[in-house]
């Protein structure tokens, strides 16, 4: 059973009161015509009756009831009239343009012009005097009038809706940035917290599993000693991450930032956390003195090494690290070298987020990175990371 959709409450409120106001007039004895076909005053109601009901339906179908109510306004022409017909009439031609169709809407103005102009001329042929002008004034007013004011109505109301669905889309838009940048900087802070902790806590978690299994004063002394050095160096790093995140400095590296004049002092630390162990730290930098790089380049070679010792601390087997850092051109190589395989003694447990929070810092450089096994000439399995870093200024992306 097909339904009907249920009438605005504004548009009932129309029809009852157009339906009430033209029945007074009625009731009055005003009427807008005297001599005509059906000169009976109640046959001005049945056009009344039609026009009211349409504007119930002013919204739903819209041109429907303008075609209807145009027959309508048609046929009380031919009785005694009726106000309150006609000015329903007027709106049901503004609720066609506002509620209807985009064509419907640029077509009604246009025809109701044409209209309007021929009635004009029409009567002005036919009465030949100027009385035949206010005809085609009162069509304008009729049908003319309501069609423009619906199309300026209507394109307020989709410039508004306009502007609506823009702000959405910006807030949208604005909230999407926002939560980029909010894991941008976490992502960074993590990869932050982990490279300055993750060295001097693997030394920790492997001295003093030492200091636990090897039942020898002198070791459990030694180990202690790197252990507190660690904890110290450890709990500086954190302050400083601490003051920087206080500070809300979250659009640059701190002035405090390492750099690779920093590399003697990390391989330094590095030999004598990684003596119990059997590595050996051998450290080449075969670039030019005097040159300088850019600050977020000097961080991520830092940390690079940084990480790579650090794993090399955590799984190499007993034997040189290398550290080598190159320039060739606009290209900054940094590379360490382990050797790979089992080895005895205490190990600290790897997670893998360093190797990707190097891949992450080269990545923003625009730069590449290689980290896994490889064979030297001589047969011996080593464990290499190597990163190209460009050094311009506008290689990094953010």
């Amino acid at each position: 059973m097909l339904s009907l959709p249920r009438p605005h409450r504004h548009d009932v409120l129309l029809a009852v009161i157009g339906l009430f106001g033209g029945l007074v007039l009625w009731a009055l004895g005003l009427s807008l015509q005297g001599d005509r076909t059906f000169t009976a005053p109640w046959v001005s109601l049945l056009p009344l009756a039609v026009v009211s009901a349409l504007e119930l339906v002013r919204r739903t179908a819209p041109q429907t009831a303008l075609v209807i109510g145009t027959l309508a306004l048609v046929a009380d022409q031919f009785t005694v009239g009726n106000l309150a017909t006609v000015l329903m009439f007027t709106d049901l031609m503004y609720a066609a343009v506002l509620y209807g169709t985009p064509s419907a809407a640029r077509r009604i103005p246009v025809t109701t012009f044409l209209i309007t102009i021929a009635i004009t001329i029409g009567f002005l042929a036919w009465f030949r005097n100027a009385q035949a002008l206010l005809i085609g004034v009162v069509t304008a007013m009729v049908s003319f009038l309501p069609a423009i004011t619906g199309v300026s109505v209507r394109n307020h109301r989709d410039a508004a809706e306009t502007a609506r669905l823009h702000a959405e889309q910006t807030a949208l838009l604005a909230e999407m940035d926002r939560a980029q940048a909010v894991a941008a900087e976490r992502t960074r802070m993590a990869r932050e917290l982990h490279d300055m902790v993750a060295n001097h806590l693997s030394a920790i978690a492997i001295h003093s599993t030492a200091a636990l299994s090897i039942d020898d004063p002198a070791t459990s002394r030694d180990a202690l000693g790197v252990i507190r050095e660690n904890s110290v160096d450890g709990l500086a790093e954190m302050r400083r991450l601490i003051g920087l995140l206080r500070t809300g400095g979250h659009a640059q590296e701190p002035a405090a930032s390492p750099t690779l004049a920093s590399l003697d002092a990390l391989i330094e630390q590095t030999r004598t956390n990684a003596a119990s162990s059997g590595l050996t730290c051998a450290f080449e930098d075969t670039r030019d003195e005097g040159g300088t790089l850019p600050t977020p380049v000097e961080l991520a070679a830092y940390r690079i090494v940084q990480e790579s010792l650090t794993n090399a601390l955590k799984h190499a087997a007993p034997g040189p690290v290398t550290v080598r850092i190159g320039q060739a051109g606009q290209l900054l190589t940094v590379e360490v070298s382990s050797v790979h395989g089992d080895r005895p003694g205490p190990r600290a447990p790897g997670s893998g987020a360093g190797l990707v929070g190097m891949r992450e810092r080269v990545a923003l450089l625009g730069g590449t990175i290689e980290a896994g096994p490889s064979t030297t000439g001589s047969g011996t399995k080593i464990w290499r990371v190597r990163a190209e870093l460009p050094v311009e200024e506008g290689a990094s992306r953010t």
